[in-house]
């Protein structure tokens, strides 16, 4: 369904139509002589000594479709794009190298950056002017696309040795800012994690919950820092204090209108501080992520709000962005049209409500729900969040009240009113389910379906949901089977109808070996534990910094990619270093392996410069290194996987919030013997007077076995 942001004139076929990727085939048809990324582009540049227009979005992006109807459709601008330049276009969710190159570029030379990325190229690859979206004429305080195009055309043409000159100066000083360790004789400890406490403190908005003013994004990875941290001290006033920081801002975000109350599901970010007005994109590693923070605060605090809004999640991502073979897609666009078989579309469009409508269809149920989600004849987005003036009229749903304040409101039974806001939900999802839906982006992304794997499979375990593990399962196999090469052993990027041919890069494998520990953990089957061994193995012979520690966004290989770079920062998605140092001393509990314990630890070091500049940059990673300065625990449940008293036993174990350890399975199996290789102890355990039982254990000294489950929850609950 990406009718909205094609041309209708579609007379132009350029080299794209020939590309997988949804974003590229969305410019199949531009009149703009667009080619993907690669040596055909690069020596027609060379040939012609004409510099290089990069054009770098995705296929959700709403900025991106704004610009492409502006400029990229419009036949006089693409006339002067085709006589100056050779133009690329590139997706950065395909190809996450070439975009964290240029990003940095534009990111150090404008202060800024983001989606559309624009940037003029040297034949040879080097970027000499950066920048974002660029309107078709002057405004918003920017100078119009053409007039910068015919600019950057006039300085080439008098003089593209001095620009290549100063592209290559530009990119040997990216190069020495990455490769420059910069001095520290900061110990990696626990005063690393007070001070991203305190950092995070600081900017937390004690009203509306999240950190910083809008727009603001829900960044998981600072919330998977304070349940530890609070884990870490959970009497202490600062423990108490994390976890409420992460309380209040799952409960605001549950609350607002970034969260999607009829069909599940987040979106992106909200652009005023109360969540209420979202961008209204799906992206599915904030699905899996938030899924996972969501399954932390039950675990903590067993309260079902959280759990609910967990199975919301998944239950949406299971629904509308799976396939039919079990991998997840990409994401669900902002922008979708207004109706039916008409070319006006808009943000939001599929999402929002006017009054009548909600009248119209609920009936008797109305006014319940109109209270309870904020509905307004006006309609209800707060001023300063509407600045394109898109939802005057219109309602974003917004939790405006508990169950028992609205139950209050209309002197009803909480039941009561539980009911019939069930009732106008299932209503209203039916009359949505007939608009006209936002573009899919169908790529199935190695990366982020590791992310969705770790949710499903905490899910499993948290929520005690079978349908959740087989979610998982069949994510894990569709990958085995299509983004992974048994004969090289390498993992690829991404699969659209086919594999494509871009390698894995280092999130690949770090988010994919992370989600077959989490779907060991709760299947107990340890063919994914042997898979994630065999990950580790690759990402480490491709990416791992043998000099220096931590790991490189990419292998090398690729010579096209002028910065070979290392992510030092856990935003949206976290840093592969981050994950993979947690995946290490995971794998290293499991294998007994002082050598992958060497690894994280080199690995967090390589960080120490970052950490002890500026912590809250890395919060995933004090994940990691919360997990190194611990004694993690080993906890082996002997038994039989389909006897109820095992099941117990196992079950006890999900219930708690138990950050620091692993699980393993000692059925007297093949399972348990692959234990055994590297750890003797394992085989010594079995059932206790043919009872199934566990064994609470740190650095595999253990307590007494216990085959009751009560006193193994006690044994798990002392500190």
């Amino acid at each position: 369904m990406v009718a909205e942001i094609q041309p209708a004139n579609q007379v132009h076929t350029n080299r794209l139509a020939h590309e997988k990727s949804p974003y590229l085939l969305q410019h199949a048809h531009n009149p703009v002589d667009w080619y993907p990324w690669g040596e055909e582009a690069f020596a027609k540049a060379r040939r012609e000594n004409k510099p290089i227009f990069l054009s770098i979005g995705y296929s959700t992006c709403h900025w991106c479709h704004v610009m492409a109807h502006e400029s990229f459709e419009n036949e006089e601008t693409a006339a002067i794009m085709n006589r100056e330049f050779v133009n690329i276009k590139v997706d950065r969710e395909e190809r996450p190298d070439v975009d964290r190159v240029y990003m940095t570029f534009v990111q150090a030379t404008t202060g800024g950056g983001g989606w559309p990325m624009s940037v003029w190229l040297t034949p040879d690859l080097k970027p000499f002017v950066g920048g974002t979206y660029f309107p078709p004429v002057d405004r918003y305080g920017q100078p119009g696309f053409t007039k910068v195009l015919e600019r950057i055309a006039a300085a080439w043409k008098q003089g593209h040795e001095k620009i290549a000159e100063q592209g290559s100066k530009i990119v040997e000083a990216l190069r020495e800012s990455q490769n420059a360790q910069a001095e520290t004789t900061a110990k990696i400890d626990n005063q690393f994690f007070q001070t991203a406490y305190e950092q995070l403190s600081r900017s937390f908005d004690d009203k509306e919950g999240g950190f910083g003013t809008a727009p603001k994004f829900p960044r998981p990875v600072s919330l998977n820092f304070l349940t530890r941290f609070y884990a870490s001290d959970p009497k202490g006033e600062s423990g108490k204090h994390a976890l409420e920081m992460d309380l209040f801002t799952l409960r605001k975000m549950a609350a607002g209108g970034m969260h999607d109350h009829l069909g599940g599901g987040f979106h992106r970010y909200s652009v005023d501080r109360y969540w209420h007005v979202p961008h209204f994109e799906k992206m599915l590693y904030d699905q899996a992520q938030l899924a996972s923070a969501y399954l932390d605060a039950f675990q903590i605090t067993q309260d079902r709000q959280y759990a609910d809004a967990a199975r919301d999640i998944l239950d949406y991502v299971a629904r509308d962005i799976t396939s039919k073979d079990g991998g997840f897609f990409s994401a669900e666009d902002a922008d979708s049209l207004f109706e039916h078989g008409k070319p006006e579309h808009g943000e939001g469009a599929f999402y929002v409500w006017t009054e009548k409508q909600i009248d119209d269809a609920l009936g008797a149920d109305a006014a319940v729900f109109k209270v309870h989600f904020g509905v307004q004849p006006h309609g209800n987005a707060p001023e300063g969040s509407d600045p394109q003036d898109e939802f005057r009229g219109k309602n974003i749903l917004i939790q405006r009240h508990t169950l028992a304040e609205t139950a209050k409101h209309f002197k009803k039974s909480d039941d009561e009113i539980r009911q019939s806001l069930m009732r106008s939900r299932e209503k209203l999802l039916t009359i949505r389910n007939k608009r006209p839906r936002p573009h899919l982006d169908d790529k199935i992304i190695a990366a982020w379906n590791g992310l969705m794997i770790s949710a499903y499979a905490r899910g499993a375990q948290v929520l005690d949901e079978p349908r959740y593990l087989e979610s998982a399962t069949r994510a894990t196999k569709f990958l085995r089977s299509n983004l992974y090469d048994e004969k090289s052993k390498l993992l690829f990027r991404n699969y659209r109808e086919s594999r494509s041919d871009v390698e894995g890069f280092a999130d690949d494998y770090a988010f994919v070996i992370q989600g077959l520990l989490d779907l060991y953990e709760v299947s107990l089957e340890v063919e994914w534990l042997k898979f994630a061994i065999e990950l580790q193995r690759m990402q480490d012979d491709l990416f791992y910094d043998e000099k220096n520690g931590g790991y490189f966004s990419t292998s090398g290989k690729d010579k096209s990619v002028v910065l070979r770079m290392k992510d030092d920062n856990d935003s949206a998605e976290p840093a592969a270093s981050s994950i993979a140092a947690l995946n290490l001393l995971r794998l290293a509990q499991f294998r007994d392996d002082k050598k992958l314990d060497e690894r994280a630890r080199k690995t967090i070091g390589a960080f120490a410069p970052t950490l002890s500049h500026f912590a809250s940059a890395m919060p995933q990673m004090l994940v990691a290194v919360d997990y190194s300065l611990s004694k993690p625990r080993q906890i082996v449940v002997a038994g039989k996987i389909d006897d109820n008293e095992t099941k117990a036993l196992l079950a006890e174990v999900h219930r708690h919030f138990l950050p620091r350890k692993i699980l393993i399975l000692a059925d007297g199996s093949e399972g348990q013997k692959f234990f055994s290789e590297k750890n003797e102890a394992i085989s010594a355990m079995s059932p206790v007077d043919g009872k199934p039982a566990a064994y609470v254990c740190e650095n595999f000294t253990c307590k007494a076995p216990v085959t009751d489950r009560k006193a193994l929850g006690n044994l798990l609950s002392a500190p």
